[in-house]
């Protein structure tokens, strides 16, 4: 179990270069809907410092907001014993975002079918906005990530 004083440290400090990238930041946060707002303007925040397309900070933003929001209604992370950890990464190709939760007994993310359903449409923007996303699954919860392609302004 995480202890309170854990919750919302951003970290690292500074950036770390890793085989995929440089990691500009994680957060972790408690599962509780309050606090995605917090997430979003984090990673906005840190998507706006890499050499992205201008609007890639803000979709950064909404997909983060999505896959948070997911975590805290699908998996153990939900509730104030819970928590979920978002990891952004500046990679060769573009911006990496990791959301990593607590897991649930679900099979893991899938995209609803149904364009007309009232709720379930996360995934369906991830896919359709993130030039690539996926999810690990371990026996310490779900990590589902997405990625976001650098634009060649050259040509």
């Amino acid at each position: 179990m995480r202890h309170e004083a854990d919750y919302g440290r951003p970290g690292p400090a500074r950036a770390v270069m890793t085989a995929a990238g440089v990691v500009l930041g994680s957060l972790t946060v408690p599962g509780l809907p309050e606090h995605v707002a917090r997430v979003r303007a984090f990673v906005a925040g840190l998507a706006a410092r890499t050499a992205l397309a201008a609007d890639a900070a803000d979709t950064a933003a909404l997909l983060t907001s999505e896959l948070v929001t997911n975590a805290m209604l699908h998996t153990s992370s939900g509730g104030s014993q819970g928590a979920v950890t978002v990891v952004v990464i500046d990679g060769p190709d573009g911006l990496m975002v990791e959301v990593i939760d607590d897991g649930s007994p679900y099979t893991g993310p899938e995209v609803q079918g149904d364009r007309y359903a009232s709720q379930g449409h996360g995934l369906f923007l991830v896919e359709q906005l993130a030039s690539r996303w996926g999810y690990l699954r371990d026996a310490a919860g779900t990590t589902v990530w997405f990625e976001l392609d650098r634009v060649d302004d050259r040509g």
